[in-house]
């Protein structure tokens, strides 16, 4: 279990990685868009859609690492009066039993979504650049499969008492 978890660790930081890069092209094109409008009076047709979809697949792209790393924002005033053990238990419940059904759905919803978008080289209809939209919805399936078997993973390590550790039983 321990290698396929890490292999699932991995994978969330290579994505996150990936993450990182459309940061830098999403900034880079923001500059450009910037330039090009103010200091040229020239503006794209493309800024628009660059922006959403860099920003919503570097979000999705990022979730699953930040899930591992333990980022993400929690509200613990409950848990902190609760016995660590029990804790473990209602986050391994939580992760494995509710959100890892709830962003599977989402997963294939996704990975159906984007496979038809390639099917039929769907275009983005409101935009006068209509770029294909399936490197987008295909992005954003990749993060939602990462994150479903990122909240496993910390789900099963939550049962095991290991949260952010290895996956070893406890007596």
């Amino acid at each position: 279990m321990t290698g396929l978890f890490n292999a699932i660790d991995m994978i969330s930081k290579i994505l996150s990685r990936i993450a990182e890069a459309v940061t830098l092209v999403l900034v880079a094109s923001m500059i450009y868009e910037v330039a090009a409008r103010y200091v040229f009076n020239a503006p794209t047709i493309w800024a628009f859609d660059i922006s959403y979809m860099c920003t919503g697949t570097l979000f999705v792209l990022g979730a699953a690492y930040a899930l591992r790393e333990d980022a993400h924002v929690r509200i613990d005033f409950l848990a902190q009066k609760m016995p660590l053990r029990l804790r473990e238990w209602i986050e391994g419940l939580v992760f494995v039993c509710l959100l890892t059904p709830i962003y599977g759905g989402l997963a294939w919803f996704a990975i159906k979504r984007a496979w038809r978008a390639f099917e039929t080289s769907e275009v983005e209809m409101v935009s006068p650049w209509a770029p294909l939209v399936w490197p987008f919805y295909g992005l954003l399936a990749l993060g939602l499969t990462a994150l479903t078997l990122q909240l496993a993973v910390q789900g099963l390590r939550a049962f095991a008492g290991a949260p952010n550790g290895s996956f070893e039983l406890k007596a």
